[in-house]
């Protein structure tokens, strides 16, 4: 059994402890604000050049010259997947959801005889995945130190697919992140960045009018194809953003209640044990009094 001076120590600690996740919880709340307006205020933009994507593709649908990174390579061997998750945890099971879907998606491909390769974009999907998956790892970035994300960094992500594309590394690109939904929901999501996948883009009614683009689709698609791909990036970073903060939020908070509800629990026992220990040297007082 404890002794009393082991209880106070333990209590003293979990107090201690508490005052941490209360503080943690009333940073990531404030963070939690501005990321979340940064990834609202993202996607309208990415749903508006899905649209655009869509309706040009639709306007070269059956024409010869599509771009390589709309129609693709005319394969599916070797699938990249760029895992995108945090720089730091104690947010719960945001970052091991995203590295969770991912593996399943690595795993399913893999099943199918498929050739897989890792990008990470964060420190934890790279601490994750690298255990099982390190062999299949052929880049990884992080941004510790910087205070937010911005769309520099996006740029250079895609930079980066985009020169491994050209050289014929992969044929099919799939970025994963999480989707903020609310403070206690985060939804992990797949999207395919290569080929631009356009299913999910709805087309603009034109009422049947017909227009012409100059230049032509080809050669708009050309400039718009590699700019959606650093778009998407920067969505699923804004995305990420608020959605760890809404994680860590949670998470302080129910490591916050917890804390409480062991102090209370050490301090019950605390005091029984003090109540019994001080009731034995009564006893023992009575008893030696009533031996003389």
């Amino acid at each position: 059994m404890a002794s009393l001076k082991d209880l106070r120590n333990r209590i003293a600690s979990v107090k201690a402890t508490r005052k941490i996740t209360k503080a943690m919880q009333m940073v990531a709340a404030a963070k939690l604000r501005r990321a979340q307006e940064a990834a609202v205020a993202a996607r309208p933009y990415s749903v508006r050049m899905a649209s655009v994507l869509a309706n040009l593709s639709a306007a070269m649908e059956g024409q010869a010259g599509a771009p390589k990174l709309l129609a693709g390579t005319g394969k599916d061997d070797v699938h990249l997947l760029v895992v995108a998750t945090a720089e730091r945890g104690l947010c719960g099971g945001f970052n091991s959801s995203i590295s969770k879907l991912a593996r399943e998606h690595a795993d399913r491909l893999l099943a199918q005889g498929k050739t897989v390769k890792i990008f990470t974009v964060g420190k934890k999907g790279n601490d994750s995945l690298k255990r099982l998956y390190g062999k299949y790892f052929v880049e990884a970035v992080d941004f510790r130190g910087q205070k937010a994300v911005n769309f520099e960094n996006a740029q250079d992500v895609a930079s980066t697919l985009l020169r491994m594309y050209e050289d014929g590394q992969f044929d099919v690109a799939t970025l994963f992140f999480a989707e903020f939904k609310s403070v206690i929901s985060q939804k992990p999501t797949a999207l395919r960045l290569i080929p631009a996948d356009v299913s999910g883009g709805k087309p603009a009614d034109l009422g049947g009018a017909v227009y012409e683009a100059e230049p032509e689709e080809g050669e708009i698609l050309a400039e718009l194809l590699p700019r959606n791909i650093a778009v998407q990036v920067f969505r699923g970073l804004l995305e990420n953003a608020a959605s760890e903060q809404g994680a860590r939020m949670s998470a302080m908070d129910n490591a916050t209640r917890n804390a409480g509800d062991m102090i209370n629990k050490l301090s019950i026992k605390y005091n029984r044990q003090r109540q019994a220990q001080i009731t034995k040297e009564l006893i023992e007082i009575i008893s030696g009094a009533e031996a003389l």
